[in-house]
């Protein structure tokens, strides 16, 4: 699957089944389903993931932990 082919699944209702995890989350977050995303990066034990888990967070910000 290309970069093209990946957005353009972007407008069905479910993720490829052919794409790793990581792209699944990609997947999730580019539908704006940011708890879904988190879901399934949380748990993989690699640097990539560990990368999206921080982008995810970043993207989240921080409002809930504010006083």
């Amino acid at each position: 699957m290309d970069f093209e082919e990946y957005k353009n699944s972007l407008k069905e209702a479910l993720p490829p089944v052919t794409i790793s995890p990581h792209l699944t989350a990609l997947w999730y977050d580019g539908k704006g389903d940011w708890r879904q995303a988190h879901m399934i990066i949380q748990d993989i034990q690699d640097s990539s993931a560990a990368e999206i888990h921080a982008y995810l967070h970043r993207k989240e910000g921080d409002q809930w932990n504010v006083p």
